[in-house]
């Protein structure tokens, strides 16, 4: 909201009193701006904190969702009293359109919120909270930031990027947009299709991130080998799993499908066997009693090629499987270009008996590098080679590391050696993508990727600190059909939206030292965050509770959850879609187009948008249900109905199994040569890597590559421990960090095997330091047996908490990760070692033990 004193006010130009303004924003709301923007509740609003506890008759109820990458987006159910949300529940599985209070069957699951999701209220109303446009007055990272109106802060925004593209260039503004709190199908943050890769792109200035930080090895190796990140099955097929390996998988913290844990109970409960291969004995073994085989972090890919030694020793494969559908997987599925190619002679099975370098990729081989015995080596590939069907579920997590990608490579190679792809109850499974959901609504169809340079996502900070002197290798990119191709960025600005990643991009050290030298950062976030702190501009978005929307899927599960606006948005909270709107039209009369720009990238709207979107937001997912949804999925729901219920679960005729119908009806697998590709012909036939987006070579089949750092490394002498950095339950990387409910149950710590707590004189609650040469972290411990000797456990997603030395002392264990991303994109986050001490230094926990927010760095008036 705007100061009523600017006579250049964005509702003068718009035509529109103040009083209809005040009228537009607090409809139905129960609220009033007064002042500067100070938000006024209703009297009942007002008085509800000292009254009793509302009867549920008292209160409406509002069908949503989560919207966050937890792994799965389930329903909460809202219950609101006037302009206030009560308490949040979830589906009891009265609100499909035949639903009764509870149903839940295995064809519809209840699609039950997790601890995070029914936690979300007290996100909502945190103290942290951004309710209006900031802009910063100390130091990057210092905190001080005084308020301004909408007008101020779009102007200066709009001013800045003129003045940047015209001084650096089309590639000058750094797109970091990731799906944190603006997940949906029309309000949609995201590196590729989201509303802020369409601003940026259509302004005509954009660097984009192509390594997604979470599973690029994956997604990679899965496009090479299948042709499609489109690899996984829906988690109704693991209730037919005689066997399921959780290779680096918990999914009672990251389910990768919201009913993981009701199908893998059924697969239990009718005889299924379990085991997990991970450096720590994680919940989820200890729920299915599962086999637990301790690994070395980041040596994955030779245990796999150990087992698959020991597979075709034995002739245990599925050789008519191999025969039929595999590319490369020995000498008889190679191709006849093979010998013409520039990389691509070798066969995998020729690889792992070691004919080209001499050296039998043996279980006992591998177990000298992966710390496993050669015993239990054979006896797993020989209960997965042995037992019809099994689920090797090849998680992410092993996957980000240094050459993560050949772990991935060698996990389908397993898949299909063994011929447990596109069966029931088998697993193809990398990515795990699996039944398709229509993602977005229009405006998205059109503009909706343009970018300039396309870098790999943890390069920003060094392109930026040594710039020019900056190889196309280095910076990972992408390469182009103009004469932008190799020409490395000059980075002068980023965008945050939805996005923390200052806080859980590698090697944080590195980037404090470069965003000093930007001119422009601007982050859109509905939370004060990290990243945050070392914006210049803040600008309060409204979370999904106050904006309409629909809710997808994440990456499994076959429902639609409409999203609609339960409350208002506080302060002077703004869509993102009416924030880049208005600036689309900032920017179009500030470089004399006019309205072209903000009507091309809102068809729907004019510019009274940025004040009420209601009817537009309606428009285009009316459109978009109507269109897409019931027409290409021939769903019968109307749209109307949609949003009565809530809900929409697809009654799918047989679980939904990835790539059943290359196997089952001979349809071509998306690859080059129609088959499973363990020889990748794409990387066969690279003759220059420079002119990749990979830069450096990459093997055409799966290998074991060493990694750079890991406790076979001499480094070791300097730093003995292995540190990973798995994902919290209690948090979505750091969202609901500041969350208290859920701090006071689970506390940022450094998880320590025994004997090496032991030979330290460590004891659980003693403070430790964590250090190498990239940072400091200060952290409590905790000892156990339940992780390997060698390897410390720091959950990743602390917010960021620096002391005058620069020694974070929250524990965020990405002060420690290292920047160099693998070829294919892989980032590194668990290819880390470092050493430990106790220390003296206090470890600053926030909600942990402190009770209260840090709001008083972020509120004061200046």
């Amino acid at each position: 909201m705007t100061d009523s004193k600017d006579k250049t006010s964005l509702e003068a130009r718009l035509n529109l009193t103040r009083r209809d303004f005040l009228k537009t924003s607090a409809a139905g709301a129960g609220a009033l701006a007064l002042g500067a923007g100070g938000l006024v509740r209703t009297k009942d609003a007002e008085a509800f904190a000292y009254e009793p506890y509302p009867r549920d008759d008292d209160l409406t109820t509002v069908v949503t969702s989560c919207a966050h990458n937890c792994g799965s987006r389930h329903m909460l159910v809202a219950h609101k009293k006037g302009d206030v949300i009560v308490r949040l529940s979830t589906d009891d599985g009265r609100y499909q359109a035949d639903g009764a209070f509870g149903k839940d069957t295995e064809e519809e699951p209840q699609l039950r919120a997790c601890l995070r999701g029914r936690s979300y209220r007290q996100r909502l109303y945190s103290p942290e909270r951004l309710l209006y446009p900031m802009m910063r007055v100390g130091k990057r990272g210092e905190g001080k930031f005084k308020r301004v109106s909408w007008d101020e802060a779009l102007d200066h925004v709009s001013t800045r990027m003129i003045e940047i593209k015209e001084k650096y260039g089309s590639q000058a503004l750094v797109d970091q947009s990731y799906a944190g709190a603006s997940y949906g199908v029309l309000h949609k943050s995201d590196q590729i299709e989201g509303l802020l890769g369409r601003f940026l792109g259509m302004f005509g200035c954009r660097t984009s991130s192509w390594s997604v930080p979470s599973y690029q090895a994956t997604t990679t190796s899965s496009r090479w080998t299948f042709g499609t990140i489109q690899d996984g099955n829906e988690d109704d097929a693991f209730a037919h799993s005689k066997l399921i390996i959780m290779w680096g998988w918990n999914p009672a913290y990251t389910f990768h499908g919201g009913n993981t844990f009701y199908y893998m109970r059924l697969a239990k409960q009718r005889g299924c066997k379990f085991v997990l291969v991970d450096p720590q004995y994680t919940d989820s073994a200890a729920v299915y009693d599962a086999w637990w085989i301790p690994i070395k972090p980041n040596t994955d890919a030779a245990m796999m090629a150990g087992m698959a030694h020991y597979i075709f020793s034995n002739n245990l494969q599925d050789q008519g499987f191999i025969n039929q559908f595999c590319f490369g997987m020995d000498a008889g599925t190679m191709p006849e270009w093979a010998d013409r190619s520039v990389n691509g002679t070798e066969n995998f099975k020729d690889y792992i008996l070691g004919k080209y370098d001499g050296t039998p990729k043996t279980p006992e081989w591998a177990a000298k590098i992966c710390g496993v015995s050669a015993d239990d080596i054979i006896k797993l590939a020989d209960m997965y080679a042995t037992t019809k069907p099994a689920a090797l579920k090849a998680s992410w997590a092993p996957g980000r590391n240094a050459y993560g990608e050949q772990y991935s490579r060698m996990g389908a190679a397993l898949q299909a050696m063994t011929g447990n792809i596109g069966v029931l109850g088998g697993c193809a499974e990398g990515v795990g993508k699996a039944w398709h959901a229509e993602a977005v609504a229009y405006p998205y169809d059109q503009y909706a990727n343009i970018w300039f340079a396309s870098i790999k996502s943890d390069r920003w900070a060094h392109i930026v600190l040594n710039y020019p002197n900056v190889t196309r290798e280095e910076a990972g990119l992408w390469p182009r059909n103009d004469n932008l191709d190799g020409v490395v960025p000059n980075i002068k600005g980023i965008f945050w939206q939805g996005s923390n990643w200052f806080n859980q991009l590698t090697n944080i050290n590195k980037e404090i030292a470069a965003i000093e030298k930007l001119e422009l950062v601007v982050c859109l976030d509905s939370t004060i965050t990290t990243s945050g702190l070392y914006a210049d501009v803040l600008l309060p978005v409204a979370t999904h509770f106050e904006r309409h929307d629909t809710a997808l899927p994440w990456y499994k599960g076959h429902y639609y959850i409409h999203r609609p606006k339960v409350i208002e948005p506080m302060g002077e909270s703004k869509t993102d879609f009416q924030i880049f709107t208005e600036l689309a039209y900032r920017i179009g009369h500030k470089t004399g187009v006019g309205d072209y720009f903000g009507k091309t990238y809102n068809p729907k709207a004019d510019r009274s948008y940025f004040l009420n979107n209601e009817a537009v937001d309606e428009a285009y997912l009316r459109e978009w249900w109507e269109g897409k949804v019931m027409h290409h999925q021939h769903i019968a729901m109307s749209w109307e109905d949609f949003k009565r219920h809530g809900v929409y679960k697809v009654k799918l005729d047989q679980p939904h199994v990835g790539f059943r119908d290359q196997i089952e009806k001979g349809v071509p697998f998306e690859t080059p040569s129609g088959k499973i590709e363990i020889l990748c012909s794409e990387l066969a036939n690279i003759s220059d890597w420079k002119k990749t987006k990979y830069g450096y070579h990459i093997p055409s089949i799966p290998k074991w590559i060493e990694p750079w750092e890991s406790l076979n490394s001499p480094k070791t002498k300097e730093h003995p421990f292995h540190l990973i950095s798995p994902h919290p339950r209690w948090r979505t990387h750091s969202i609901f960090n500041n969350c208290a409910w859920l701090r006071e149950t689970y506390e940022q710590e450094v998880t320590v095997n025994a004997s090496d707590a032991k030979g330290l004189g460590l004891k659980t609650g003693d403070t430790v330091e964590l250090w190498n040469d990239r940072g400091r972290v200060v952290v409590p411990v905790y000892v156990t047996e339940r992780c390997m000797p060698g390897v410390l456990v720091l959950h990743e997603g602390a917010w960021l908490d620096l002391d005058e030395n620069g020694v974070d002392r929250s524990g965020n264990p990405d002060m420690l990760t290292l920047d160099a991303p693998s070829p294919a994109g892989a980032f590194a986050y668990n290819t880390v070692l470092c050493s430990i001490a106790k220390t003296d230094l206090a470890h600053r926990p926030g909600w942990d033990e402190l009770a209260k927010a840090r709001s008083h760095v972020f509120r004061r008036e200046l």
